[in-house]
């Protein structure tokens, strides 16, 4: 089953909360889809919020793209968005992500910034995986 992760997903492996960082590194073992989308978005945040060195980015990155197939966004992708963004209310980026997991061929689509178990086009089904954690946390 092809799966693709959002960028909080990816961005969770390289974090400190261990319980979201095992789930993360165990959906990144399964060799996903990310797109390009995803890595510019995990090396803004990096850089910018959590203060690290580009080299270590860019270390990072390339070893994400090591084990996950990278897809690009073109205009096919953002074009799909508006309508996916009319449709469905996400807004721009996050449709953007919906758009190109689609057009990628993935059935599953982790994130936890979307509706857990939405289904999107009747094509893909969007997962939080790690609502059992929130859930447990309360």
């Amino acid at each position: 089953m092809t799966l693709f992760l959002d960028s909080n997903v990816v961005l969770y492996a390289l974090g400190d909360d261990e319980r979201k960082r095992a789930i993360a590194c165990a959906l990144l073992a399964r060799q996903p889809t990310i797109s390009t989308q995803v890595i510019n978005e995990c090396s803004h945040v990096l850089r910018r919020k959590q203060q690290f060195d580009p080299a270590d980015v860019a270390r990072l990155m390339e070893d994400v793209a090591q084990v996950a197939r990278v897809v690009d966004v073109g205009m096919p992708q953002i074009r799909h968005a508006w309508e996916i963004a009319a449709r469905y209310r996400y807004g721009h980026y996050d449709s953007l992500i919906v758009a190109t997991a689609i057009s990628a061929g993935c059935l599953i689509l982790y994130t936890e910034d979307m509706q857990h178990g939405q289904s999107i086009d009747q094509r893909m089904t969007l997962i939080d995986p790690f609502q059992e954690v929130q859930a447990s946390q309360r």
